[in-house]
């Protein structure tokens, strides 16, 4: 199995930037796919971005396309997403996951094996 600690959220002003970070443990040779979801209240936890873990290919929602950047340093087994002109729709808990095996679509929540804890990231208008 894999162990996800993320880190990084916190409270910030519509316009302003933040990265979180996903450190991931054990069997971190396994895996093929990592990604961001979040989940705001009342509401279903949806895809953010992913990455292939071997590769560059990278994937992102349309509501976060050119404002949030997903990378992954494979020597210190850590996924951040950067986060640029943030808006008050982008506050949610924030989750990072690691899929096990290959899945053409990363989008799927069902995709993913393992889950961090989450982080909360809160946009103030």
């Amino acid at each position: 199995q894999v162990q996800l600690v993320e880190s990084g959220g916190g409270l910030v002003q519509a316009g302003d930037s933040l990265r979180l970070s996903c450190v991931a443990s054990g069997r971190t040779f396994s895996m093929y796919t990592m990604g961001w979801f979040r989940q705001a209240p009342g509401k279903e936890r949806e895809f953010v971005a992913g990455i292939r873990w071997s590769g560059p290919n990278t994937y992102y929602a349309d509501s976060v396309k050119g404002r949030f950047t997903i990378s992954r340093d494979t020597g210190k087994n850590t996924l951040y997403l950067q986060m640029s002109n943030l808006k008050p729709e982008d506050t949610a808990v924030y989750y990072c996951a690691a899929a096990l095996t290959f899945r053409l679509d990363v989008s799927f929540t069902v995709g993913y094996d393992s889950w961090g804890q989450g982080t909360q990231v809160t946009v103030s208008s």
